[in-house]
């Protein structure tokens, strides 16, 4: 078990914390800023504490230094200045004697943001990559800022960047914050205790992206339901005809070994929502041989009451990937009626795993009746996978 807030002295401490505030932004304006309040809890119990805080977060990529005059982290500062109802101190900059000054001076309570770490990653016009390739020197100085370090962003705990596992490992007290702290207990109670019967969803395009997961998950999972463009490869490995749909055809041999491996336990939609090329026009419906001229979109409504029937009395369910293009109107049905079978359980523990599958959840109104959706899609992917996450396990033990 990692430290959490509850086991490290931070009263009057300076505490560095790697808060994900990648929030969208847009043309200066943040349009969506879930990812900060998500981080208040956190820094709320740190100014209650007295501790002299410190935050630190990436904002997209910087991939040349034009970037850095749209990728600023002001924006965002100014707006947990809004939602804490507290001056924020700004830096602009990554490093250097401002940063050093404005730390120095902090007293009780205060709060400074260091700009986007992602700025180290281009040097005098040059790509040298010092923050997301966890470059030594650089860990190291910003370590040496602080006393404590706190790690609260699970969107990046699956990379090993300087400024969580560099800061993490060069400093003597460290943990997780409440946000990474309830991630890592739902997937744990998802994931590595679920109660039975455990039914995992894996949609989305390809099977290239879901392999570890799939196969970490046939350990553990009484039936895996599988959706989305990567149900094709599996149609095509049991020897139907998917006329145009989606296929990655150096995985159909894997499809058939996964059918042959999972002894009943995968459970392929029925039928196929069509159309006869990637456009939102009406669906036509099939079953699982499709004619020539279609590519399948989606779920057909068979599937659909074939997933809700697998789903009744289900204890556990984690679900990672949509069941067809839920961007068009006429091919979310599928993904839909899915989240609303879960929403309904009674008495489930309902995770999703973060990416597109979350962002369904949230546009389709169905946020608060899951058990946990994850902030990381990357994150929860991996751990799904059975990985390690470098972010977490840099983290002191209990």
């Amino acid at each position: 078990m990692k430290k959490t807030l509850h086991d490290v002295k931070v009263e009057g401490k300076v505490v560095l914390v790697r808060v994900d505030f990648n929030v969208p932004i847009k043309d200066g304006v943040i349009t969506e800023d879930n990812r900060i309040k998500a981080a208040i809890p956190t820094i709320k119990h740190l100014i209650e504490k007295g501790s002299k805080i410190v935050l630190f977060s990436h904002l997209s990529r910087i991939k040349e230094e034009a970037d850095k005059a749209k990728k600023s982290l002001a924006p965002v500062a100014k707006r947990l200045g809004e939602l804490l109802k507290k001056e924020i101190k700004f830096i602009p900059q990554t490093r250097g004697a401002e940063l050093e000054t404005a730390i120095k001076s902090l007293k009780a309570g205060e709060i400074v943001v260091v700009e986007n770490t992602r700025f180290e990653d281009v040097a005098n016009g040059e790509v040298v990559k010092s923050e997301s390739k966890n470059n030594a020197e650089l860990g190291k100085y910003w370590a040496s800022l602080g006393e404590v370090f706190v790690n609260d962003a699970f969107g990046t705990a699956h990379r090993a960047h300087a400024s969580n596992v560099g800061i993490a490992s060069n400093i003597k007290e460290s943990c997780v914050g409440f946000l990474v702290e309830k991630e890592l207990s739902a997937l744990a109670a998802g994931i590595d205790k679920p109660a039975k019967p455990f039914i995992a969803i894996i949609g989305g395009a390809k099977v290239s992206d879901k392999i570890g997961v799939i196969d970490n998950l046939l350990k553990k999972a009484d039936k895996i339901l599988i959706g989305g463009g990567m149900a094709y490869t599996f149609f095509k490995a049991q020897g139907h005809n998917i006329g145009k749909s989606l296929c990655e055809e150096d995985k159909v041999a894997l499809a058939k070994e996964y059918l042959a491996k999972a002894n009943g336990k995968i459970i392929l939609p029925v039928d196929s929502a069509n159309n006869t090329d990637f456009k939102d026009s009406k669906a036509t419906f099939s079953g699982v041989d499709l004619p020539d001229d279609m590519m399948g979109l989606d779920i057909g409504p068979k599937s659909i009451e074939l997933f809700k029937n697998e789903l009744k009395g289900a204890k556990t369910v984690v679900w990672n990937g949509p069941m067809g293009v839920f961007e068009m109107e006429n091919f979310k049905v599928g993904t839909v009626g899915v989240c609303e079978a879960i929403a309904n359980l009674d008495g489930a523990f309902t995770l999703i795993g973060g990416g597109d599958s979350a962002a369904a959840a949230i546009q389709l109104g169905f946020a608060d009746k899951f058990t946990h959706i994850s902030t990381g899609g990357g994150a929860s992917l991996e751990y799904m996978e059975g990985k390690v996450l470098p972010g977490i396990e840099a983290i002191k033990n209990k």
